[in-house]
């Protein structure tokens, strides 16, 4: 797994701050498929008494997301990773129950891998930018991606009517659908 490191607010990522960030980013590799070239995006940010960790690994049938803050950067981190691992382990009972005759989810949470991990260290972007890959899923698989991400919505391809369609959770608790048309 890959490991890309950026610092915010003028944060300068030391030697240290970066081996810690790799050994334990990268333990979450044995959760994760080895056939993947997976890439794990670590963004930090410090304000005055607060550091805040955000990661994200984006795979082809997942993406895992977990910010955590605390005074303490090595606290931060710790938690963030504890959070992820969390997320894996939830998710893949949940796919293994609901994704068991085709190819999904499931597939991609399971073994450990020995890749080596790298890192890069980039500058401040003053505004964040997410690609999506529109994979063509059924509504169930995009409301367990939503779960997952713990967003309150989350675009999609359908399968049924071969259109982008975006799930979000309703301030009642129940999920709505908004189609689009071609």
């Amino acid at each position: 797994m890959r490991i890309q490191i950026r610092g915010a607010n003028r944060f300068v990522v030391t030697e240290a701050i970066k081996n810690y960030i790799e050994n334990k980013v990268g333990s979450l590799q044995r959760f994760l498929p080895n056939n993947q070239d997976l890439e794990a995006r670590v963004y930090i940010k410090i304000y005055d008494v607060i550091q805040k960790v955000e990661v994200t690994i984006p795979g082809n049938q997942f993406i895992l997301r977990a910010e955590e803050e605390n005074d303490d950067l090595y606290a931060a981190i710790d938690l963030v990773v504890d959070k992820l691992e969390r997320q894996i382990r939830r998710n893949k009972t949940k796919a293994n129950k609901k994704i068991r005759e085709r190819e999904g989810i499931s597939d991609y949470f399971v073994t450990v891998d020995d890749t080596p991990v790298t890192h890069q260290v980039e500058d401040e972007v003053p505004y964040k930018v997410k690609n999506v890959h529109l994979k063509p899923m059924d509504v169930e698989e995009a409301i367990m991606q939503l779960d997952l991400l713990g967003h309150d919505f989350y675009v999609y391809r359908d399968m049924a009517v071969d259109a982008v369609c975006v799930v979000y959770l309703r301030k009642d608790g129940k999920y709505g659908v908004i189609e689009t048309n071609n």
